[in-house]
């Protein structure tokens, strides 16, 4: 995946794409590929780098969702629970079952929580901005959008366009109707990761009932264990949230509770926050009891917006979303075949190499990589399962574009252990300057930058004195 060509069939100007969706997370991308998997002609922009945002502050937990049994809300736990086993199925090198040990406490709570329990033909462009939208007699015909990187700006037209910006869609929706009324809320959840040892076995662990009403779960995961969530109401919209000292202490209370020994703070690895895109609804109470049920909206002027809805039924909101689509556009409906369509990298991981299996098939090219220079075979810390070749491979085959993009989302070692991350920034932004042609003043500003970012995910002890409400904890 060549950003370079992409940018430049976006910024030719030549072509009306059939859809042209804005945001590049998991609602965005499963549309994306949904769209182009039907034959249409599809482009994507994303300010930032794809997932960069809510889809990758997870729990990294794709399930049911017990907490919207206590709600009523059976259809999302069944439609959840079927995109569940797709995801199984079509993806078996990210996705696998995962036992769990529930507490309880009273003699229903057993059967309550028995019953619960290579895109096509699509141009995509990461740190690419929509700067406004392009209009022909009063309807959406496109957007205006920036590249990030130059500066440049040029107009991309489409039969629709569809906003996929998550918690940022009141934004774009302010381009087509200055006046309207925002259509979410945007509340936090925060994790720790700790080390594995926290939870020995080889289940995790649901807390069912916390003091807000909200599950906790601890999720072993790549060897590392990820505690969370909380669910902070009305924060505002923002590309790198900061957990708050009452989130962490609340996580922090319950895992001495309930795993192994109780954990300190110096035995926290990482701490990330995450906000969901909750569908206002007049009179809601918290937004632990909003529903996550996706909602599809259509403005006057013909721009889509698709927000709510939770990560386990991205395909189903894609689905959704493109058939709405295609009628806009005048498209002939063309039916969804994503639900049996293997994700890019689907394989037997059996054979495969432990490190390398969440790449599935693409794990045959980094290993031969590695194996022509041994030399890339290197770790790039001790800390970090993540070798020199596989940086490369994000940079050549994966719009791998700055340290982050790396350290944060193409591997998880900014998630796993944030120190680590750190220490191995200067390393991985040398070998990003060799491939994409950049000087050493770019490196030093790649290491500082990321640096700086990454300070927000170390855990620090709070102060002494009560804090304020939306003073951050970490650094």
């Amino acid at each position: 995946m060549q950003r370079d060509s992409f940018l430049s069939r976006l910024r030719a100007g030549s072509e009306t794409f059939d859809l042209l969706i804005v945001g590049g997370g998991a609602s965005g991308l499963g549309a994306a590929l949904d769209a182009a998997a039907r034959g249409h002609r599809v482009a994507l922009i994303e300010q930032g780098d794809f997932a960069k945002g809510t889809s990758s502050r997870s729990t990294k937990l794709v399930h049911g969702g017990v907490r919207y049994l206590g709600q009523g809300n059976i259809s999302l736990v069944k439609s959840a629970l079927h995109e569940r086993g797709l995801l199984l199925r079509n993806a078996p090198h990210l996705a696998h079952p995962m036992p769990f040990v529930i507490p309880n406490y009273s003699w229903w709570g057993g059967p309550y929580y028995a019953f619960g329990l290579t895109l096509y033909d699509a141009v995509l462009a990461n740190y690419c901005e929509c700067v406004g939208l392009v209009k022909v007699n009063g309807l959406v015909a496109g957007v205006q959008a920036r590249d990030l990187e130059t500066g440049a700006e040029f107009a991309i037209r489409a039969k629709a366009v569809i906003n996929a910006t998550g918690v940022f869609v009141d934004a774009l929706r302010k381009f087509d109707e200055p006046a309207g009324k925002p259509m979410v809320t945007v509340s936090q959840g925060v994790h720790l990761v700790l080390p594995r040892e926290f939870l020995p076995g080889s289940s995790a662990l649901m807390i069912p009932k916390t003091a807000d009403g909200r599950v906790l779960f601890a999720i072993p995961w790549h060897d590392k264990l990820v505690v969370g969530t909380t669910d902070t109401p009305n924060v505002p919209a923002s590309t790198e949230p900061r957990a708050l000292p009452e989130e962490v202490g609340f996580i922090m209370d319950h895992a001495q509770q309930y795993l192994a020994r109780d954990p300190s703070e110096s035995d926290v690895l990482s701490v990330f926050a995450g906000l969901r895109p909750l569908v206002r609804k007049d009179g809601a109470g918290s937004t632990a009891a909003l529903s996550r049920d996706h909602t599809i909206a259509i403005s006057t002027s013909r721009l889509i917006t698709l927000t709510g809805g939770k990560w386990t039924t991205y395909r189903k909101m894609a689905e959704d979303v493109i058939d709405q689509a295609e009628r806009v556009a005048g498209l002939a409906h063309k039916p969804s075949p994503t639900g049996s369509l293997a994700i890019h990298g689907a394989a037997d991981i059996a054979g495969i190499e432990r490190t390398l299996q969440f790449y599935g098939s693409d794990a045959a090219g980094i290993a031969a990589s590695m194996k022509a220079d041994p030399a890339l075979a290197a770790a790039v810390h001790p800390a970090l399962a993540i070798r020199q070749g596989e940086v490369l491979w994000h940079v050549r085959n994966e719009m791998a574009r700055t340290v982050e993009d790396v350290l944060a989302r193409r591997t998880r070692s900014l998630v796993l252990d944030a120190k680590a991350a750190i220490e191995a920034a200067p390393l991985v932004a040398r070998l990003l300057a060799k491939e994409l042609r950049r000087d050493d003043a770019w490196v030093a500003a790649q290491v500082r930058d990321f640096t700086a970012l990454a300070r927000g995910w170390l855990l620090k002890a709070p102060a002494a004195t009560t804090p304020k409400r939306n003073a951050p904890l970490v650094a």
